[in-house]
Parts: C-alpha cells; structure tokens; sequence
C-alpha cells in the first residue's frame, strides 16, 4: 500500500485519524482559504478540502492524501476561525441560542483519484451570556477553531443539542466517511 499522508498540520485532525491505526505522515498543505465571493459555506468546505489534498498530491505522486476542511454555517454565512479572544467572544455571542451548520468536508486524492465526502452537523447553542462566553474562551482559548469551541473538550457544555451522523466530524475529521473512502481506495479496515 502506498503512503498515507494527512494534509494538515492540525493536531485535532491527526489524533482523530490515528485512531484507524493506519501509519500516516502529516505535510501543511499551502492553500489560500479566502472564500470566494458569493460561495456557499459548504462549496466552501468542499472547495478547500480538495485544494488542500491536490496541493500535497502534487509532491507526493501515487500516495494518498486526505485533505479535509470545516467551515461552520450561521444564517447562511461562514464562520471562519476567530484567531483573537474578541473575535472568539464575538462569534459565541452571535452564536448563543442559534442554530449553526458545520459542514465537514473530505477529499482523499493520489493525483489520479479523487473521492470525496462531506458530513453536515447542527448543533444548537443554548443561551450564552457575556460572562459565560468570556469565561469559556479564557478557559479553552479556542482561537483556531471554526465556531470558536473545542467539543472535545469544556466547549460541549455551550450546546443544547448536537445533531448528527459522525460524532467526529464536528472535531474536524469524519470517521465514518473517511474509512469508507479508504475501504474504496483499497485500505484494509475492520
């Protein structure tokens, strides 16, 4: 079997995908994540999932590259990562007894395959006020994050519900369709 290769340098992404216990190296894919005007968060996702695996095929001829790519979704408009505690606070407020789409997008590419797959979660916020909201980003600091929380982790506790069909794809790697891709590619899996 050839190489797998992670195109991504997220640490969140790299636990999940160790748990299918395929050895696997991770390469930063360089790719300009600036949404295009007018593009839907979903063809968003899907756009830069498959930039991000392409990017780092490119070098690596013949080996599996999966990129993947979460862009989260409240009244129709993207939610990028905050990058600032302001911009993190900002996001959860606006978030607070909403409904937000995250949209999990994956590509598995080897330069002459491409597979794809995308995994819609909703979640639902439960009403947050000033103080919880700082309280929680002081806490976590999830400033790399689509949607400002880590539901791993103490941003779970900003929820009402989680609706879904992968419970990892909200973490930012879906399981599930990944090792469906990977079975259709030729890896072994339980």
């Amino acid at each position: 079997m050839t190489d797998l290769i992670l195109a991504s340098t997220s640490r969140y992404r790299a636990e999940l995908l160790s748990r299918l216990r395929l050895p696997f190296s991770s390469i930063a894919p360089q790719v300009d994540e600036t949404p295009l005007a007018g593009e839907a968060p979903a063809a968003l996702a899907a756009r830069l999932a498959a930039a991000k695996a392409q990017a780092v095929a490119a070098g690596h001829p013949g080996d599996w590259v999966i990129g993947s790519d979460q862009v989260a979704e409240l009244n129709g408009a993207p939610l990028g990562k905050p990058g600032t505690v302001d911009a993190a606070c900002a996001q959860l407020a606006a978030m607070s007894g909403q409904e937000v789409r995250f949209h999990t997008a994956l590509c598995l590419d080897n330069g002459r395959e491409h597979l794809q797959a995308m995994d819609v979660t909703r979640v639902r916020f439960r009403a947050l006020n000033h103080e919880e909201i700082r309280r929680y980003v002081d806490a976590e600091q999830p400033l790399d994050c689509a949607g400002s929380f880590k539901c791993e982790g103490l941003g779970i506790s900003l929820f009402e519900a989680i609706h879904c069909s992968d419970p990892t794809a909200l973490v930012g790697l879906p399981l599930i369709a990944l090792s469906q891709l990977l079975r259709r590619a030729g890896y072994a899996l339980p």
